[in-house]
């Protein structure tokens, strides 16, 4: 089984959207991560956003290739995460979204 630990610094709230099952992919953990580094800021430690719209049951309004297309080139007040992370990580952290 593998466990995905979450990080101290996102103590705050209901953090269990974040946490991924036991039947969790290392690709599930690396989203995990991704969101925690880049996006709890604006969309908040549960996905319920703050600054940012809510990002829970993202995946039933949005398609995956929207939610990377977004990521990548910002919009509507959302900067663009080109420079920030990889084509790679965007596809990653867009696939962890479109199933919340």
């Amino acid at each position: 089984m593998m466990f995905i630990f979450l990080l101290s610094a996102c103590s705050q709230g209901n953090n269990d959207r974040l946490m991924a099952s036991s039947s969790a992919t290392p690709e599930d953990a690396k989203a995990v991560v991704l969101y925690k580094k880049q996006c709890i800021s604006c969309h908040g430690v549960d996905l319920s956003g703050k600054v940012g719209p809510s990002l829970q049951e993202i995946g039933t309004r949005l398609t995956e290739q929207q939610l990377m297309d977004i990521v990548h080139d910002g919009r509507r007040g959302m900067p663009s995460f080109k420079k920030i992370i990889n084509t790679e990580e965007i596809k990653v952290l867009a696939q962890w979204l479109a199933k919340n």
